[in-house]
């Protein structure tokens, strides 16, 4: 009874799935790397699996919470690479490197600025820019998130400047020459609002291709999530 509880539970150690477009090999996280290798090297080597000699399956390798090490993947990739028309995807993991998470805190970082952006000058930085301070005319501030500036913008900002097209430009007096969001460009209006002196802010409604400006109360509906700050 024992041994055949024992061969039950090895036999889950990989689970094969085929889709339209390859197969899908999940595998599980909590055993041992050598079980999960020897059993996915004995399931993909059974005679289902080579049976459409002269076509090639796309793999998408599913590794969950499994951390794996550059030699694991290496050993992972050249066995399945190894069997007959076999070519691996992807692998998808919940589990991200120290240098990935190191760089999505700096993406999402609010760094807090206090200045002002002088012709000429650029302001860049990685996750959201609070600027206490004025962004002059022939100044730019760029970040990969969010723009907030808490005093005149009459420069150049470019939120979502690596293709965030969710991010918002928020400024209390908004007198931009240029608005960007991650690629779209806001030209400046014809005439300045009447309502210079009420907050305003810029964003990309869902399913347009145009910058919008409004008062900037309207991002508790447009943005609902927008919280970090």
């Amino acid at each position: 009874m024992k041994l055949s509880m024992v061969q039950k539970q090895t036999q889950h150690f990989v689970t094969i799935k085929g889709t339209k477009d390859g197969l899908n090999l999940i595998l599980d996280d909590s055993c041992a790397f050598r079980d999960v290798i020897n059993e996915l090297d004995e399931k993909l080597s059974a005679r289902h699996i080579q049976q459409t000699e002269g076509h090639t399956i796309t793999v998408t390798l599913k590794i969950g919470n499994r951390y794996l090490t550059e030699k694991q993947e290496k050993e992972l990739r050249a066995m399945i690479q190894s069997k007959q028309n076999l070519e691996i995807d992807r692998i998808d993991s919940n589990v991200i490197s120290r240098d990935e998470a190191e760089e999505e805190r700096k993406r999402s970082t609010i760094t807090s600025v206090a200045r002002t952006v002088r012709s000429g000058q650029v302001l860049e930085v990685d996750g959201d820019l609070l600027l206490i301070g004025d962004v002059n005319p022939g100044g730019t501030v760029k970040a990969f998130g969010n723009i907030f500036v808490m005093g005149t913008l009459r420069g150049i900002a470019h939120a979502g400047a690596y293709g965030d097209i969710e991010a918002v430009i928020t400024a209390a007096v908004m007198k931009p020459s240029q608005l960007k969001i991650a690629d779209l460009i806001s030209r400046p209006p014809d005439q300045v609002s009447a309502s210079i002196h009420e907050a305003e802010c810029a964003f990309v409604k869902d399913g347009q291709s145009e910058i919008s400006v409004d008062r900037v109360q309207i991002l508790t509906k447009v943005r609902p999530n927008l919280t970090r700050l």
